[in-house]
């Protein structure tokens, strides 16, 4: 059997004339080139011109949109303790739709406008969060990310209609008179990791203490702008990063950064779970290290007898709490449902319990 000889070159041969560049077409590609150089630095003014601008605009929109934590409390039916039952629930819920990150936060910002507004019942608790969740989607999210009412309603083992949630959809517009746009947390986040060059790692940390504040009635009137800059030095705290010192640190940053330190000490296995995925840097388990790096500085200066040799980080030196009351249980259908909730004062019946959350 014979083999064909080795060419010594790779390049092919042919007859066939090359297309050579003229003169014309040199001078199209160089102003082609120019044009998208103008075209860039355009676009660099015009952000410098209207970032203030646009800036002033989020900023009062984060005050127009403000939830009412106050108003929140005289709710007869719904309570705190059954809030993060209900988060755990849109969060998984928002990461089976594969949905934009800013979405959550709209939701939870739309549920609790919601909920700042109208008296809500036990019974309706989850069907507000589905509505809100629908809303969301529909005003930040891809047309086909956006979950049809029949996913929301076999997340929610078939308790609800497309009626009841289409209703509730067009209440929950009516009540906050169609103002949907909410300048989120993840939006401010995203600003200022740019302007400090903080890595992916310090970012994904800081959105999950972001997501953390999402079960707690201490944060629920915060400004996501003062939410953002303080979750991202606690983040930066927690990794061991710099300090950044931007000249814009006040007494609301220190106080929301104090308080967010107290509520890290036992996370919602969920929340936990989402963001142990090397996509998110595992920042829940580097987290959790941490906490327990923070436990052991506090038992060795509970006794004097053993030296110090480790220093105490001044943000988070106190940080340890009494953790948030779990949610369990199994519903006869197989759906997990929270625990029974104590009625209202003044009602002897049975409370109704909603079904489908993942708790």
């Amino acid at each position: 059997m014979s083999y064909s000889q080795h060419n010594d070159t790779f390049f092919v041969e042919s007859d066939e004339p090359h297309h050579r560049t003229t003169a014309q077409e040199a001078a199209r590609m160089m102003a082609r080139q120019r044009q998208e150089i103008i075209g860039v630095e355009l676009s660099r003014l015009a952000d410098d011109e209207y970032l203030e601008n646009v800036m002033q605009h989020m900023r009062r929109m984060e005050d127009e949109t403000l939830p009412d934590a106050s108003l929140i409390d005289m709710q007869r039916e719904i309570q705190w303790f059954m809030r993060p039952c209900l988060i755990d629930f849109l969060i998984e819920a928002h990461a089976a739709f594969g949905l934009l990150p800013e979405t959550l936060f709209l939701t939870v910002n739309l549920l609790d406008r919601y909920c700042s507004k109208r008296v809500v019942y036990m019974q309706h608790y989850q069907l507000v969060g589905c509505a809100a969740l629908l809303i969301a989607a529909k005003y930040g999210d891809k047309k086909d990310r956006v979950p049809h009412i029949h996913e929301l309603n076999n997340m929610c083992c078939g308790l609800y209609d497309a009626g009841m949630l289409t209703q509730m959809e067009i209440h929950i517009l009516n009540t906050l008179d169609w103002i949907i746009g909410h300048p989120t947390v993840d939006f401010f986040s995203q600003l200022m990791v740019a302007e400090e060059g903080d890595d992916q790692e310090v970012a994904h940390m800081a959105a999950y203490l972001c997501e953390i504040a999402l079960y707690h009635r201490d944060f629920v009137a915060t400004k996501p702008s003062v939410m953002a800059r303080s979750s991202l030095a606690l983040a930066r705290a927690i990794l061991g990063r710099a300090e950044v010192n931007d000249g814009g640190w006040d007494q609301k940053e220190n106080v929301t950064l104090i308080t967010l330190s107290l509520h890290l000490h036992q996370p919602s296995p969920t929340l936990a779970r989402k963001y142990s995925t090397t996509g998110f840097s595992r920042v829940s388990q580097k987290l959790t290290e941490f906490m327990a790096e923070q436990a052991a500085i506090a038992r060795r200066l509970a006794n004097p007898a053993t030296p110090l040799t480790e220093p105490i980080n001044k943000h988070t030196s106190n940080i340890y709490r009494i953790p948030q009351e779990g949610c369990s249980g199994m519903g006869s259908d197989g759906c997990p449902t929270p625990p029974k909730t104590p009625p209202p004062v003044g009602n002897s019946g049975n409370p109704p319990s909603f079904q489908g959350l993942d708790c």
